[in-house]
Parts: C-alpha cells; sequence; structure tokens
C-alpha cells in the first residue's frame, strides 16, 4: 500500500504542477474552475493513511478509497493493475 500511496502523492504533484503551469501561462482565473481543491483533499487522506496505525479500524476503507482514486491515473505507466479496489 506504501507504493500505491506514493504514487498517488506523485500524481498529485505532477497534477499541481500542469495548473501552475496554465495559471502561469494563461492567467490565475484559470484556476477558478480547477481541481486544485480536489488534489489537496486526496493528498490529506493519502497523508492520513501513511500517519494512521494500521489497527485503526477506518483504515481499511480508506485503503479503500486510495485504491478507487488511484485508477483516474491508470494509464500512467507506473499504474500497477493490483491497485485495483
Amino acid at each position: 500500500m506504501d507504493d500505491l500511496v506514493k504514487f498517488l502523492v506523485a500524481r498529485i504533484n505532477d497534477d499541481d504542477h500542469a495548473y501552475a503551469y496554465v495559471a502561469g501561462t494563461l492567467s490565475g482565473e484559470a484556476l477558478l474552475d480547477s481541481h486544485l481543491p480536489m488534489l489537496d483533499l486526496i493528498e490529506q487522506l493519502a497523508n492520513n493513511y501513511k500517519a494512521m496505525d494500521p489497527s485503526d479500524s477506518r483504515s481499511a476503507g480508506l485503503a479503500y478509497a486510495l485504491r478507487v482514486l488511484a485508477q483516474s491515473y491508470a494509464e500512467h505507466p507506473a499504474y500497477q493493475w493490483e491497485w485495483r479496489p
């Protein structure tokens, strides 16, 4: 699961950089309808999972949610099919 969390955070960082490029190229208004708030929330979930004790009853549900969210990057060459929920 650690590899999945690292993968997901890396993709979020890539997306953040892409949005920053768009903002610099077009204008800050391009970010108004962006997915940046959603990316921040997903990164927060990933960080919460890393900090969570495996015995916490919420860890299984959070792990499943991260697997579902990672599916949006399934076309990325580093995505591993065993991560599917």
